[in-house]
């Protein structure tokens, strides 16, 4: 078994460097319409994206560049995707690697992009991982780089990668799991990934407070955290506590959980704070089927512990459950 996929890595290395799309073409130029689309999803009202001299936002980088739902016609040339791309996903597939989950993405810009630019993009397979084997099974990243162009300068630079892997059998079917749940046994809760832009974030709420970021150029407040303010973009932050306040702006009820560390059915909500800002967190102290849009919540902390050590997270709980009004 282990020649086996030693030769199939061996197979895979051999495309690293190979073109996975040459030539291709934006299907639309760059245009206000998809920038204002863009900025009320993402609700960005930074002034630079709208008026005469607007760019568009960084991040839409990889959206100039996309099929949409009817793709690109054709597999080479101005069309995109080259062969290559494809035998290597079919060597993967025939090696039993079927299913596919994106991991993360990388961006560098060089040149904002403006209202009539037309976009052209290149892609190489940058390169492809030894074998990994994961939680959720066992396979190969596979790692493409896009340099995306107007005329002959580089505007920015898009690497994706992609986790391609044969799924994991899972030990014991659904009855079992349940009996093992019953009998004691903790599943380990997923843990949030940390990095350096939100790691203040973290450690505020191992400190029992939530942090908000505070931007000292304009006075905007942000979350998510951000290297820097989607209203002034000034790179210079502090921090203000939350007081705690907040209401349901939206939720959603989960009924099937990726983890056998939540036991559904659970609501999870986007808070609006005091402060103004929204936070997404589960809403606690009623019946998922009692949460309502306009629910007054109240924050708090609740602790895990599971074999990974001890883990805090910030909650909602209904202010009428404390009241004695609901539940």
């Amino acid at each position: 078994m282990s020649t086996v996929v030693d030769e199939l890595g061996a197979r895979l290395k051999t495309y690293e460097g190979r073109a996975a799309a040459v030539a291709g073409k934006g299907k639309d130029p760059v245009n206000e319409p998809m920038i204002r689309h863009w900025c009320e999803a993402m609700g960005d009202t930074n002034p630079a994206y709208v008026g005469p001299d607007a760019v568009a936002p960084p991040t839409m980088l990889q959206a100039w560049t996309m099929g949409g739902l009817s793709g690109y016609t054709g597999r080479t040339g101005r069309t995109g995707r080259t062969g290559a791309y494809d035998e290597l996903f079919d060597l993967l597939d025939e090696a039993g690697c079927t299913s596919v989950v994106a991991t993360d993405c990388e961006q560098e810009y060089l040149r904002p992009l403006r209202p009539a630019d037309e976009v052209t993009f290149d892609a190489v397979i940058e390169s492809v991982s030894d074998r990994k084997t994961t939680k959720l099974g066992t396979g190969y990243f596979v790692t493409t780089r896009m340099d995306v162009r107007v005329g002959p300068y580089l505007v920015g630079t898009h690497r994706f990668r992609i986790l391609k892997y044969a799924p994991a059998h899972k030990k014991g079917n659904g009855k079992e799991r349940r009996e093992g749940k019953r009998e004691g046994v903790r599943a380990r809760r997923p843990r949030p990934v940390v990095n350096r832009d939100n790691a203040g974030f973290w450690e505020g709420v191992q400190r029992h407070q939530l942090l908000i970021q505070r931007c000292t150029d304009c006075g905007t407040l942000r979350h998510p955290w951000l290297p820097g303010c989607n209203a002034c973009g000034g790179p210079d932050w502090d921090t203000i506590e939350a007081s705690g306040e907040g209401t349901v702006y939206s939720y959603v009820v989960m009924h099937h959980p990726p983890f056998p560390a939540f036991d559904p059915p659970y609501a999870v909500g986007l808070i609006e704070l005091a402060e103004g800002v929204r936070i997404v967190s589960n809403v606690v102290g009623v019946p998922y089927d009692k949460v309502r849009i306009g629910l007054l919540v109240r924050l708090e902390f609740q602790r895990y512990d599971d074999e990974d050590g001890p883990l805090v997270l910030p909650v909602f709980r209904a202010q009428e459950d404390r009241e004695g009004g609901a539940g």
